[in-house]
């Protein structure tokens, strides 16, 4: 319902709500005897030969550089970091465009 609608009949609404509230602890009951049996059933599960590629691969490399991050925080805290802003603009219209080619399709 959006907000200044009024609702076209208020009793079936405050009905349906009170048979929602009663009906509501049943149903959670048989959806958690569901999970339950469904975890008790077990799924086989198989990673294939790339995933587990690309999963060592991931944690070998690292996320980042930790000396680079060093560096950069070394340089901010010293005060002498800066920053080039024209490659911060170059990037930020490059990815406005990727974007805009993307939603056109």
């Amino acid at each position: 319902m959006k907000i200044g609608q009024k609702p076209e009949l208020p009793g079936a609404l405050a009905q349906s709500g009170l048979s929602k509230q009663a009906k509501a602890p049943a149903a959670a009951e048989e959806a958690a005897k569901g999970a339950s049996s469904a975890s008790a059933a077990g799924v086989p599960v198989t990673v294939s030969m790339s995933a587990r590629t690309l999963a060592q691969t991931a944690r070998s490399v690292g996320d980042f550089d930790a000396g680079r991050v060093k560096a950069v925080k070394a340089a901010i805290d010293q005060g002498t970091f800066t920053v080039d802003a024209g490659a911060i603009a170059d990037k930020m219209l490059s990815n406005a465009q990727e974007i805009f080619s993307r939603s056109r399709g």
